[in-house]
């Protein structure tokens, strides 16, 4: 097989244009091109009030792929198509002595529990919250009647945190083995459109994401797995330095000395479980900041030109990066286009923000987080649970700032540029729910902070037009950009530094930052757990 890159193409080509170019690119015939698949496509926006382009990379087969790779050996776009397809490393013996368990399932969990079941490991799953659909109902009932459920909301369900989201699958981390790929396939098999496979920027939409992880569920269940929801872990039984189980909060006991902690990031309680009872924890940087709407045909003709509006390029997106006088990094994070701001916090008495896009991305506003890198040497020393400590306290301030009844605080970007409260909305009308309250968010973060993003919104706005217009709405705090700590692990074994058979994993051990990395990371400690496993069965 064959790969092609950099294949440029019209933005509105007829599909029988790809098959021709193809042809013309290496000189065949058509009865020589046996098939082709489009493995990836971006678009090229440089000259966006000119032409937008479609960029390919094309895998295909013809009548004689050697020849064709030896005529076309010095050029760089022309080279063999690497395997992506996933071969399991091991399969589990007919009589199991033990069943790995695997506590939370969020994208890493649920990953991890697919894979070990499909190597025939019988996998039990301990997920605190519940299950999609009640986890959906709960998670309204906070944004229509102000009513939190501390163990079924954004954070703590059936999908994880990932799952209210604009569903994004995408990720820079290293994937020399193409598992982002078998994320992608799975979550095809399970109900997702199959254009996550090619596209650049892939994408599911919470509403599809819902019916995609019922289905994995379902399908873990029928590979002999087992799905317990409302099962919360609160410790760990442990035999001086290695895992032998865990601790319901009932007082159940499951015992295995494979145990997989896929926890998400706000898992506050869980952490000084693991920091009481020894296991090594240490803190991490992470990176606090505001909500900021736009409206989103701003957004697209700043970014598509012309093309604002193209139904083949949809809502546009932005990725932002500025650096402050005072030294600190301010970026967009989870930049959510034709989307909503979301109440994100799992906690009584406590506010957080977070963004989330159907998959159509057809709302009328688009959302990012604002944010500022912050470090545990410089920001918040103290123990490896600081980090936490200070999401707390701001989390707590956001919400007197609120008004105590789980409104966020807001305010306009021209009255937070000029330090002053705002008393009345633009034109740029807020999406979070339950609800905003204006004034100075100036207080609801450190100076540092305040400072950083008070500098770099005009920066952002002679990057995009409008960026930094007077009535754009930021509304706090984005508190929970990833964990604030790491629950480190050996590189080779992926087993926890001091207790073997602990395999920290995902978002909230440190190791993964959105869906696709956390289901990459899913299936790593899967493969690590399941190999380990069959070594201890031949000791």
């Amino acid at each position: 097989m064959i790969r092609i890159t950099q294949l440029s193409l019209p933005l509105d080509h007829p599909e029988t244009a790809l098959r021709k170019a193809l042809l013309e690119r290496l000189s065949l015939k058509d009865h020589q091109l046996i098939d082709f698949t489009v493995f990836k496509r971006s678009y090229d926006a440089r000259k966006k009030n000119t032409e937008i382009t479609y960029v390919y990379i094309i895998h295909l087969t013809t009548t004689d792929d050697e020849a064709v790779l030896a005529r076309y050996k010095d050029d760089a776009n022309v080279m063999p198509a690497p395997d992506t397809r996933y071969y399991p490393v091991a399969s589990a013996p007919e009589r199991l002595n033990e069943r790995p368990i695997i506590v939370g399932f969020g994208p890493c969990g649920l990953f991890a529990a697919l894979i070990l079941a499909q190597m025939g490991f019988k996998p039990i799953v301990l997920e605190r919250g519940r299950n999609v659909r009640q986890r959906t109902q709960d998670t309204w009932a906070l944004w229509r009647k102000h009513i939190l459920s501390p163990e079924s909301n954004v954070q703590y369900g059936e999908g994880g945190a990932g799952l209210f989201s604009d569903g994004k699958l995408w990720s820079q981390v290293k994937d020399p083995k193409f598992y982002g790929r078998k994320v992608m396939e799975e979550f095809v098999k399970a109900g997702a459109p199959d254009n996550i496979l090619y596209v650049s920027k892939p994408h599911i939409g919470t509403f599809r994401l819902t019916t995609v992880v019922a289905n994995m569920r379902e399908e873990i269940i029928k590979l002999g797995g087992e799905i317990r929801f409302e099962s919360k872990v609160t410790e760990l039984l442990l035999d001086k330095e290695e895992v032998q189980g865990v601790q319901l909060e009932d007082g159940t006991q499951l015992h295995s000395r494979h145990v997989v902690l896929a926890l998400g990031h706000s898992a506050r309680d869980t952490f000084r479980m693991l920091h009481r009872q020894g296991v090594f924890v240490e803190a991490k940087p992470f990176a606090i900041g505001f909500r900021i709407e736009h409206p989103q045909t701003m957004i697209n003709q700043s970014r598509l030109g012309k093309y604002a509006g193209h139904e083949a390029l949809g809502s546009a997106d932005y990725k932002l990066v500025y650096h402050a006088s005072n030294g600190r990094a301010v970026y967009s994070f989870c930049m959510c286009p034709g989307g909503q701001v979301v109440a994100a916090t799992s906690e009584e008495g406590r506010v957080v923000t977070n963004g989330m896009s159907q998959y159509s991305r057809k709302e009328r506003n688009a959302n990012a987080g604002i944010v500022v890198g912050i470090n545990p040497e410089q920001d918040f020393p103290g123990g490896p649970l600081a980090g936490i400590e200070l999401q707390e306290k701001l989390e707590a301030l956001a919400y007197e700032l609120g008004g105590r009844n789980y409104n966020a605080p807001a305010q306009l970007v021209g009255d937070f540029i000029k330090n002053q409260p705002s008393t009345e909305l633009g034109e740029v009308l807020p999406s979070y729910q339950p609800g905003i309250k204006l004034g100075n968010l100036s207080d609801a973060l450190p100076d540092y902070v305040i400072d950083a993003i008070r500098e770099a919104l005009p920066a952002f706005g002679k990057q995009i037009r409008g960026f930094d217009r007077d009535d754009a709405l930021l509304t706090g705090i984005e508190s929970r950009t990833s964990s604030p700590v790491r629950v480190t692990r050996h590189a080779q074994t992926l087993q926890s530094l001091n207790i073997k058979g602990l395999y920290p994993a995902g978002e909230g051990a440190g190791y993964a930052g959105g869906i696709l990395s956390a289901g990459i990371d899913g299936i790593k400690v899967a493969e690590a757990l399941a190999l380990d496993m069959l070594a201890n069965t031949a000791g």
